[in-house]
This record gives structure tokens, C-alpha cells and sequence, in this order.
């Protein structure tokens, strides 16, 4: 494994412009273990439970590992199993080198490394160090006292007072789950900054004992065989500091501009995210810790909204991480301030995301995490989809194929190969667990209740709960058709899953020991799109071009994948339970491209054949309605040479000679 001098590294001052970037040759479609890996990731607590408490464990990790490597897994990736007091689901952690008592001991964590490897596979921790817990061993010395060793490891700063006197916070950031961003001790008479709960401070990252201290857990992990880490919010660990006259030493957190003049607290992202140090820190990283083994880095990236914003992070030559998981795309129906609150789906702007981010990286040496699902995320088919009776089955189908034929590594969401879809409507708001829907629905309620303006009232937090809330991705996963857990916790258990089961839904044939025996299921026809992946035109899916078609149509996603002239493969999807009728010729690709409004400068990258009189040049590669009526009928409906009519969600991936 080559490694890199640090003198040879950028510094932040020094950061590379995108048509700098261009100057440097262009990996892009060069092969990677990381980068044809399929990641699956595992909210431990729904996964599987293997001792009857109710919880997910390691145990249950380790029962299914054969279950994760006939799905097509190279790479798990646990969200955190720290010891935690569990306020935010584990991202609140109390020690990075214990693991949480409900979900085993490190002891199990090194047997699944053990058992991952005898199968080809590696484990990838999630690394949470924007922040820890209040009760960690660091935040309990650093709210001793003024005079700590540790008090600079946090960010504190004394109070404000209003024109009345009153203490008040020392700006008007909110909290990612409501309220101020910042909270008070008593014991020091200071505030301290936390982002997201009261109970998790954000960590100081312009103390360079801190990042020593961070740098020596990714090392615990990696020596001990992890693979590398997925890092949670890490493009918040610069803030944006200005200067104060009143604390020479201490430099001030400026107000955010006033964007809702209702509320007491503003959205602060743009002085948080992305600030003024974060390449320097990830750079220093790399050069410390990343360069010296051979891994697979992802890093959260939220209010990224453009490629060449996350492009340092991820081009080679910039010595930082290996991909960004981004947020643009999640953003189509909702807002990552107010995600509970829907925007209708927009086909047309979900294809020009896509567009862009695809063909960008492709052009510009980027590498993207290609994901749709994870534990913050509904459930895709629900969402943008359709989880009626009678479309669910292709509609989870047609999400297989979507994301199976993005470059990118690879993201499996735990019960996303089974075609989970979103919590009953007919659930009550006392079956949502998460924080964020909590505090939001209260918030809603108190402001009704009081008569001041609302976001929303609580009945519509309700019903967008149903369609938006992160405990639509984290019902325990549906192993049986079991009346009590669904395969979730062993037959006689005693105690109740933490969450709500869809044992319901799971009794209807959804899940994964019946999907298992269906050749016609979601779960057996994402291990095929999976494997033809890997395959199809030495790897045109995971390191080739993107081109977009007709990216005008409200109803249909087109585009060509290709890489050099060998093969090429159309991809045509219908987002519509209405049939569509598609016709493509010798001129839609460049016409596509100069779409200047939904195109503009995201262009293909390199040659792309023409689609005149494609009945006669195109082979079947994936099509999910074949054999939907029992019968070996792969035919797609042609109308003449040039045009073919797809029904009610239907997707094919047509290999162009």
C-alpha cells in the first residue's frame, strides 16, 4: 500500500479548484475493491435478535452472515454499538473502545471479523466524533470544572443577556432537533454547543488533543480488522469562528442570518457545515492514520449541495476520504432542516440530481456513495414509489434496478432487499420512537396549543410521520412469517421487540424466509441485479459514463451507461402506475444533452452510442416483469422500431450492439 509524505499534501490554503483537479489523471474507471464493493448496512437494534431481550445484537449479526453473503454483501457496515446511554440511538457515545452491553463485547465484534473474512467480506464501523455524550469520561472532566485539562476538549462560552437582562444562549443557532444549540451547566455557569440533543456536546476540533484523541480510536479499530469507517457529520467538525473583543482567547460563534422570523433560533448550517478547517483536519487525518492501511471511508456530508463542494473530499489526488454520502437527492420531497415537512416528488428534479452528481464525478475524478436508503431515510418505495397490493412488487423491483445501475459504491439498507416499506398509516403517534419526530410533533402541539405559528399542527405530523420519519427505516427486520416478532426475537421470547414489528406485512409473504424460496421475489431479484453489476461490460455499472435521456419526461428515467466503446447498456424506468409510451432515436442523446435548464453543464462523459432503430440492436439484460405471470415472457411491448410502451412501474436494461 503506498503512502503519502505530508509535505506532499495540499494544504487547506491550497485547495485544488475543479479544473485544477482536471489537470491530474483521471482514475475514475479504474478498478477498486472499494469501489466494486456492495456495503450493507445494519441498524443493530432492528436487525436480529439472538437472546430474546428484545434488541438487536451481534449474536443476530452473526447468525445471518451467510444470509448477508448469498444477498451479495462485501463490506457490513454497523451503525454504532458503543457504549451509549442510547439518547440518540447510540450517537450519543460514552466510550469508543466498549462496546454497549445490550449488543455484546468486543469479543463478538472480533468473531465477526473472523467470520466476515472467511467469506471474503470486511466490517466498517461508524465513526461518530462530531460529538460524543454527556457521559463520557472526556465531557464529565471537561463540566468539572473552568480549570480542567479537558475543559477546551468541548465548545463553551458564557452567556448573553437580553434587553431585559435575562440569560440567553450565546447566539441563535437551533438544535437539529429543535430548541437552542446550546445548553447550560449549572456546575460552571457556561453554555455548551450541541448541535443535536442536550445530551450529546459537540467535541472541539481546533484542539489538536482532541484530534490525536480521535485519530487513536480509528487506530483501536483498525488494528483490531475493521475495514475503515463510515463518519457521521463529519463535515461539521469546523465551525466558523469570528473574532471577540470581550474574549481575546476564545473566539465568538457568529448569529445566523434570520431565515424564520418566527422562531427564536435560526438554521445555522452555513457556519457549521463545510468550515474554513475542514479540509486541513481531513488531510491531517489521512496523512496520520487513513494512508497507513487499506480502507473503504465514507463521510456524511449534509447541505453539500453541489459536486465541485464535495469534489476535494473525494478526488484522489486530495488525500482526504474515498466518498461522501450527500443529501441533494433526499431533498426532492422534504427539506434537511424541516425533514418531516413533504414536497410533492419531482421526477424531473430527482433525474437532474442524479444527472449531476453522475456525470460530474465521472468527468472530474469524484467517487460517489450510491445510496437510496439507510436508518434516517423512509423507505424508498414508499416514498417515491408505490407500496400499494398490487405495484409494490415491481415498484421495490424498479428501485433494485435504479440503484444497481448508478456508479458509485454500493449502499444496501437492511430490509431494503426485502421490499420493506413505510409504517401503517394507521399506527399511533405513540409508536414512533425517534427523537427527531418526538421533539417535533411536541414542538407542533405546545405552539397549537398556545396559539403561535406552527409549522405544522399535530395531526399533519402525523400523517407525514407515515411518509417521512426516520422509524420508517428502523421496524425490525421481517426474518419469518412468525405471529410475534416476525423471526425478529426466538419463538418464546421474553420480552417485546424495542419497536413495533410489521408482523402484518411480514405475514403477507414479506420476508425473508419466504421471499427466500420465491424465485420471483424482491429479495432474489436484487441478488441477480447484483451480480450483474459486477459483470455486465467489466464494470460500465460501477465506473462508467452516465448519460441522461429525455430528462424532460415527468414519468420515465432514462440514460445509457458506457465505458469506452465495448458495451453499452440503456436503462429505462417507469416512475408511473400508468403505462408510458418511450420513443428514442438517432438524435435523443445529443438532444438530451443540450437540455441547457435540466442538463446544463453536466454532460456525458466521452462517446455515447445512438439509439436510431434500437428493436434490432438491443438484448434483455434485466427486465422485472419477466415471468410476473408465471410464464418465461420476456418481451418489452414494442410499437415500431424506435418505441415501446412500458406498463405500471415497469424497468429494463437493454445491452445495445
Amino acid at each position: 500500500m503506498s503512502t503519502t509524505n505530508i509535505s506532499e499534501i495540499p494544504r487547506a490554503d491550497e485547495l485544488l479548484t475543479t479544473k485544477e483537479f482536471d489537470q491530474l489523471p483521471n482514475t475514475f474507471s479504474e478498478p477498486a475493491w472499494w469501489k466494486e464493493a456492495v456495503i450493507f448496512q445494519i441498524w443493530p437494534a432492528s436487525f436480529c435478535d439472538s437472546n430474546g431481550d428484545g434488541i438487536g445484537d451481534l449474536g443476530g449479526v452473526l447468525s445471518k452472515v451467510d444470509y448477508l453473503k448469498e444477498v451479495g454483501a462485501d463490506v457490513i457496515w454497523l451503525s454504532p454499538i458503543y457504549e451509549s446511554p442510547d439518547k440518540d440511538m447510540g450517537y450519543d457515545v460514552a466510550d469508543y473502545k466498549k462496546i454497549a452491553d445490550r449488543y455484546g463485547s468486543l469479543e463478538d465484534v472480533d468473531k465477526l471479523i473472523s467470520e466476515l473474512k472467511k467469506r471474503g467480506m470486511k466490517l466498517m464501523m461508524d465513526l461518530v466524533v462530531n460529538h460524543t455524550s454527556d457521559q463520557h469520561a472526556w465531557f464529565k472532566q471537561s463540566r468539572s470544572s473552568k480549570d480542567n485539562d479537558k475543559r477546551d476538549w468541548y465548545i463553551w462560552r458564557p452567556a448573553k443577556r437580553d434587553e431585559r437582562g435575562n440569560r440567553v444562549p450565546p447566539n441563535n443557532w437551533v438544535s437539529f432537533f429543535g430548541g437552542s444549540a446550546w445548553c447550560w451547566d449549572e456546575t460552571t455557569q457556561e453554555y455548551f454547543l450541541c448541535l443535536f440533543t442536550k445530551e450529546q456536546p459537540d467535541l472541539n476540533w481546533e484542539n489538536e488533543e482532541v484530534r490525536e484523541a480521535v485519530y487513536d480510536i480509528m487506530r483501536f479499530w483498525l488494528d483490531r480488522g475493521c475495514a475503515g469507517f463510515r463518519m457521521d457529520v463529519i463535515n461539521e467538525v469546523s465551525k466558523t469562528y469570528v473574532e471577540d473583543p470581550s474574549d481575546p482567547k476564545r473566539p465568538a460563534l457568529p448569529d445566523a442570518p434570520i431565515s424564520d422570523p418566527n422562531a427564536t433560533y435560526q438554521a445555522a448550517h452555513m457556519l457549521f457545515c463545510n468550515g474554513p478547517r475542514i479540509h486541513e483536519f481531513m488531510r491531517e487525518m489521512h496523512e496520520k492514520v487513513l494512508q497507513h492501511y487499506d480502507t473503504i471511508t465514507v463521510g456524511e456530508t449534509p447541505h453539500a449541495k453541489h459536486p465541485s463542494i464535495v469534489l476535494p473530499w473525494v478526488n484522489p489526488h486530495s488525500h482526504e476520504l474515498r466518498m461522501c454520502f450527500t443529501f441533494d437527492l433526499h431533498d426532492v420531497d422534504g427539506d434537511q432542516q424541516w425533514p418531516l415537512i413533504p414536497r410533492p416528488f419531482d421526477l424531473v428534479t430527482f433525474k437532474s440530481i442524479v444527472n449531476k452528481w453522475q456525470a460530474f464525478f465521472s468527468a472530474h475524478n469524484g467517487w460517489h456513495a450510491n445510496y437510496l436508503e439507510n436508518h434516517d431515510q423512509a423507505r424508498s418505495v414508499s416514498r417515491w414509489l408505490s407500496d400499494a397490493p398490487e405495484h409494490r412488487k415491481q415498484a421495490a423491483k424498479l428501485v433494485a434496478m435504479m440503484q444497481t445501475s448508478f456508479s458509485g459504491s454500493l449502499y444496501l439498507y437492511q430490509g431494503q432487499e426485502l421490499g420493506m416499506k413505510n409504517i401503517p398509516k394507521e399506527w399511533p403517534i405513540d409508536d414512533y420512537l425517534d427523537v427527531a419526530t418526538i421533539n417535533f410533533y411536541n414542538e407542533c402541539k405546545d405552539r397549537t396549543i398556545k396559539g403561535l405559528s406552527s409549522p405544522a399542527t399535530p395531526e399533519q405530523v402525523h400523517e407525514w410521520a407515515a411518509l417521512k420519519a426516520r422509524d420508517n427505516a428502523r421496524t425490525p427486520v421481517q426474518w419469518n412469517s412468525s405471529p410475534a416478532s416476525a423471526g425478529f426475537s426466538p419463538d418464546g421470547a421474553r420480552t417485546k421487540p424495542w419497536m413495533r414489528v410489521q408482523v402484518e406485512d411480514a405475514q403477507q409473504g414479506w420476508n425473508a424466509t419466504d421471499e427466500a424460496q420465491d424465485p420471483l421475489s424482491v429479495l432474489n431479484f436484487w441478488k441477480r441485479a447484483l451480480k450483474l453489476r459486477k459483470e455486465v461490460g467489466g464494470g460500465l455499472m460501477v465506473r462508467g459514463n452516465f448519460w441522461i435521456v429525455k430528462p424532460e419526461d415527468p414519468n420515465v428515467f432514462a440514460y445509457v451507461r458506457n465505458l469506452g466503446h465495448e458495451v453499452s447498456v440503456l436503462v429505462v424506468l417507469n416512475f408511473s402506475k400508468d403505462e408510458q409510451t418511450v420513443r428514442l432515436d438517432g438524435q435523443t442523446v445529443n438532444k438530451s444533452q443540450q437540455d441547457g435548464k435540466l442538463v446544463g453543464e453536466f454532460k456525458g462523459n466521452g462517446p455515447c452510442k445512438t439509439l436510431e432503430k434500437l428493436r434490432s440492436r438491443v438484448t434483455i439484460l434485466l427486465h422485472n416483469y419477466a415471468d410476473i405471470d408465471g410464464s418465461r415472457d420476456q418481451e418489452v411491448k414494442w410499437v415500431d422500431d424506435e418505441s415501446f410502451v412500458l406498463r405500471a412501474f415497469e424497468g429494463v436494461w437493454f445491452k445495445i450492439d
